[in-house]
């Protein structure tokens, strides 16, 4: 591949100059910033003789620029007499154009093919593969690579743009996240990136992920568990991406219970696969708190897997080329360049203590330097890195109008990963219009529309139908301000949808509120809860007229919403709804009946807090609830459960063996046995090594909790065996990509660096 080097900055040039001629001359260059250096962008010294290297990144530009750029250096050249001196230039040369430069650089130049154009250097890097690998900004953002990776997959990236994939490859600065972390996922097929807000965990989960797109990997970007195993195919190779895996600012305790063994399962599966790899990114005290609660997470080999990434592996000058790119791709105007390098605030903002990208990608966005005059610019950066949270205030506060704040408000409430359009508009209009009345402010029919024209760009993001807020941070923001008793009743009161006011009342749940303002909150949700038995839990999936998905909480995450808010209020009501519930539960189409992947677990634990007497202290409907949802549970488990979900089931009754009635344990002892004797149907369907791995551990642990005697189990397992044995010739090995990093810079970088380093950017006025 011929590259024309545009996707590199001056800076990313010169190194890979350095890097290229220093291993075609057998020699090691010192690295020096870009900018008025003296003429010295690389030097190599040895006793008395120097060799010195030029790099000039001028694509594009005439050859008169370069003829003046080495008139004015040749000042410098004759100051420093080298004993050999090499011009490398990213701007296409001719003989008679090396000619000219030889004679404008003089003596120090001992041949003319020390004079290195774009095909020489493109030359230098099929002679030596492993440069080239390690710079992957220089091939990822090539024509190919990019159109392979808008389409790599189109049922998980097709939303993202090729201008935003050029943009992020260009803001990335290489530091030795990248080569570390690559090389756990190398030897573990699974990488958890672990870190604090903003320090990039994201952006190297997609430099990984897209570094596996050019070696025709496929990129599954997967929001849930259940994209995963519905996507994962052995004989594939595939890349699965889920980011903010336990949450994007709190722990969802709730979905990792319900999960957890899931996401060891499909670890596991990962694992045993030669041709998968999975990368997972979480904020680390979410990642901690999970760890506490989570048996599987606790698991030391997930210590192995993981990978923390902080502030510390940005040395002073990486943290400077991070700005520098944001600068570049976001082309600021050179009068705010210019500001930071005279007003010497530079070095104060590259080692302020809460530096971090997503302030720096904040302060570099154009549109937000619209309202900060270029004299006022250094200032502001450092009153941003003071307090990140004031990005975010005044403009909530006061650049949007009211319904604005409303919509960003209702969004906070809905998933993590992106609301529907329609079901946000939902929410919005009672909200609104809740909000309107009781402040008497005007409401009008195209409010919505409005509010989503004025947000999108600045505050939210709309990817197909989809919403979603621009940045993380702001959801930190939002975290903190409707941390507000007041507003979460006005947010009670206007509840649509079961998840929304679950989530309302979990926020209020970290709120330090007296038991009668907790009564107060639990009546206001009166409203949505009456329409439990009405709203679906399920919903047809829009690509697949066939196919479901979930569209609201579970049958018995209800009946849990309902036994909280009867336990804060004290109101029967509750429990009447709740009873209602347990007997008639919404399920797909016309059944009646609690879904085993989403309400298993749960049920066997509402039973257990039923019967331990203390736990729903004085609840009125105790015995009737009990035998509700145990008649429940055993017409879920004879109408037919998955292994898996048979699995999970079996365990949760483990954990809690005195919970449950002995006719409840007898339809899951005869619902195991009937797993045993139609095991060949089962695995006929199972086309992955790793699952039929999975599968044997499940019979084994089932068959003796159901009395299966151990010439039954031997059976059982030859099947499964046998059928992995044909699939064994199916599945290729697949070689993994071999990138390797760059060599360590020296790590002097004094102020003068700093400053020389933003030199170029003004040349771009």
């Amino acid at each position: 591949m011929n590259y024309d080097f545009t996707s590199l900055s001056p800076a990313d040039f010169e190194d890979i100059v350095r890097e290229l001629i220093g291993r075609e001359i057998g020699i090691r260059f010192e690295a020096f910033a870009a900018g008025p250096d003296g003429g010295i962008d690389g030097r190599h010294a040895r006793g008395e003789k120097t060799t010195i290297i030029q790099a000039k990144h001028l694509v594009g530009s005439p050859f008169s620029t370069l003829k003046s750029a080495m008139k004015r250096e040749r000042k410098a050249i004759d100051q420093l007499t080298p004993a050999r001196y090499i011009l490398a230039t990213s701007r296409r040369l001719t003989p008679p154009n090396k000619r000219v430069l030889a004679a404008l650089i003089g003596p120090s130049l001992k041949a003319e093919d020390d004079i290195f154009g774009p095909g020489d250097l493109n030359a230098l890097l099929r002679n030596y593969p492993e440069i080239e690998r390690a710079h992957f900004k220089l091939w990822l953002s090539s024509s190919t690579v990019l159109d392979r990776l808008v389409h790599a997959a189109a049922h998980t990236f097709n939303s993202i743009t090729r201008e935003e994939i050029e943009a992020k490859v260009g803001v990335y600065a290489h530091n030795p996240s990248f080569t570390e972390s690559r090389s756990i996922l190398e030897k573990q097929h699974v990488l958890i990136i672990s870190g604090p807000p903003g320090v990039g965990k994201t952006t190297l989960a997609e430099m990984l992920s897209f570094a596996y797109i050019s070696d025709k990997w496929e990129l599954v970007a997967i929001r849930s568990l259940d994209d995963g195993f519905a996507a994962i195919i052995d004989t594939k190779k595939q890349v699965f991406l889920f980011d903010d895996f336990l949450g994007k600012i709190a722990l969802d305790a709730g979905a990792l219970a319900a999960k957890d063994s899931d996401l060891a399962r499909f670890m596991k599966r990962v694992r045993n696969s030669p041709n998968a790899r999975f990368i997972l990114t979480t904020r680390a005290y979410i990642f901690e708190e999970a760890r506490r609660v989570s048996e599987h997470l606790a698991d030391q080999r997930i210590d192995i897997s993981k990978y923390v990434l902080d502030l510390g592996v940005y040395t002073r000058r990486i943290r400077a080329r991070i700005l520098y790119n944001h600068l570049l791709v976001a082309r600021t105007p050179p009068p705010y360049i210019r500001t930071l390098i005279q007003s010497g605030k530079l070095p104060s903002i590259v080692d302020h203590r809460n530096y971090n990208p997503r302030v720096v990608e904040w302060m570099t966005e154009t549109i937000h330097l619209s309202e900060i005059a270029p004299e006022q610019y250094p200032d502001a950066f450092l009153a941003a890195l003071a307090n990140p949270q004031r990005l975010w205030d005044t403009a909530y506060r006061t650049h949007i109008p009211e319904k604005c704040r409303h919509l960003l408000v209702a969004m906070f409430f809905c998933s993590q990963y992106g609301v529907e359009i329609t079901e946000l508009q939902k929410v919005f209009e009672a909200l609104h219009q809740h909000f309107c009345k009781k402040y008497g402010n005007v409401r009008d029919p195209k409010d919505f529309e409005e509010a989503v024209r004025i947000l999108e760009g600045s505050f939210i993001a709309i990817r197909d139908t989809s919403v979603n807020y621009i940045n993380p941070s702001f959801r930190d923001y939002m975290d903190g301000y409707v941390a507000d008793y007041n507003l979460l009743c006005d947010c009670a009161n206007a509840a649509q949808t079961i998840s929304w006011a679950k989530a309302v009342w979990i926020k209020a749940g970290s709120l330090a509120i007296d038991p009668e303002q907790k009564r107060e909150l639990a009546l206001l949700f009166k409203s949505i809860a009456s329409r439990f038995g009405q709203l679906p839990t399920w919903k047809r999936a829009k690509s697949n007229d066939d196919s479901y998905q979930v569209a609201d909480t579970s049958n018995g995450d209800r009946i849990e919403l309902l036994l909280e808010w009867w336990d804060a209020s004290g109101d029967g009501w509750f429990t009447e709804r709740a009873l209602e519930i347990a007997k008639n539960p919404l399920d797909i189409g016309t059944r009646q009946l609690f879904s085993s992947w989403r309400d298993s677990e749960k049920l066997v634990e509402l039973i257990g807090r039923l019967r331990a007497e203390w736990y729903y202290e004085n609840f009125p409907l105790r015995e009737a609830l009990i035998e509700t949802l145990e008649d429940g549970l055993c017409l879920m488990v004879n109408n037919s459960m998955s292994s898996d979900d048979l699995s999970t089931l079996s365990d949760a009754i483990e954990d809690s063996p005195d919970t449950l009635s002995s006719e409840v344990l007898d339809a899951v002892r005869n619902a195991i046995r009937e797993e045993f004797e139609y095991v060949s149907s089962v695995v006929e369907n199972i086309d992955s090594e790793s699952t039929l791995g999975d599968y044997i551990s499940i019979l084994q642990k089932l068959g003796p909790r159901a009395g299966i005697g151990a010439t039954q189990l031997k059976s059982a397992v030859s099947v499964v065996e046998e059928r992995m044995a044909e699939l064994q010739e199916e599945t290729s090995v697949a070689e993994a990509p071999v990138l390797t990093g760059p060599k360590k810079e020296p790590d002097q970088f004094d102020d003068a660096d700093l400053c020389n380093l933003f030199q170029p950017l003004l040349e771009r006025g």
